[in-house]
């Protein structure tokens, strides 16, 4: 089933590294044409670099995704270059844990404003040109901690929470438009990637300061998660890949959870 999502155009935010980086280069493998935004441009520029090397399409453009401005001139980038968008993976976000009596109001507003406020502001602005294009596919990255609580993670939570139903909200809005726009949410649980270097205080092997990320979710994968094991980002991006398909063309306002079963547990 090569080609997937053949001629199509997305935009991948955060996808520098983690879950948007494996998005970007499963996209890319599928024949999209990426554009990867982040804050952290070197590593966003090997990401590109790797996806061309390998023959896929992609590009690069510096963004923060809590200033509107930025926004405008993302979208405004992507139509001058390519002329269309037709996926957007809202995924940029970041992970603040800690007790809701201790967390700062500028630690709670900093992860609203990253988490919410960008998801907010990428459909705002990417839906007229998906509308322009005939229709498009937004998925928004939620979490297993948008379906339910966590004693350490009430900011986080609040954000994730926030995103599930304004997805499903906004995905009311478009069907009502008939505009050909969906846009679903995902739910990953314990996966692979640096976030878990805020929330619990891991870092990379080698790292003698800070216990090894591997170690610790491997532990709590096999204590916590009915499959008894960790995913990695290509797990998030197989179920990114199929709702950025038309092969999901009748899926809108649903949320796909990739947990290995930790959200019934």
């Amino acid at each position: 089933m090569a080609g997937r999502v053949e001629d199509k155009v997305a935009l991948i935010t955060g996808g520098a590294s983690g879950i948007g980086r494996g998005c970007a280069e499963r996209l890319a493998e599928e024949g999209a044409t990426v554009v990867v935004t982040d804050l952290q441009d070197k590593m966003g520029a090997d990401v590109v670099a790797a996806i061309i090397a390998g023959g896929g399409k992609a590009d690069y453009l510096h963004h923060d995704v809590t200033a509107e401005q930025a926004w405008i001139d993302v979208i405004a980038a992507i139509k001058a270059r390519h002329g269309r968008l037709d996926i957007l993976v809202n995924n940029a976000g970041i992970g603040i844990s800690g007790s809701v009596l201790e967390m700062a109001l500028a630690d709670f507003q900093r992860q609203t404003a990253i988490n919410l406020d960008g998801v907010f502001l990428g459909v705002k602005h990417a839906i007229p040109l998906m509308r322009q294009g005939g229709g498009g596919s937004i998925i928004n990255m939620s979490s297993v901690a948008g379906l339910k609580g966590s004693a350490i993670l009430a900011g986080y939570c609040a954000t994730k929470g926030g995103v599930r139903l304004f997805t499903k909200a906004v995905a009311m809005e478009c069907a009502n438009a008939k505009d050909g726009v969906r846009v679903n949410s995902v739910h990953p649980g314990i996966i692979e990637t640096p976030i878990w270097d805020s929330i619990m205080g891991t870092g990379e092997p080698g790292d003698n300061a800070r216990p090894a990320r591997p170690v610790v979710l491997d532990a709590m994968s096999a204590e916590g998660v009915p499959l008894g094991v960790k995913g990695y980002p290509l797990d998030i991006a197989n179920g990114v890949l199929w709702l950025a398909s038309d092969e999901s063309r009748y899926v809108t306002g649903a949320e796909i959870v990739i947990d290995g079963g930790l959200s019934v547990k």
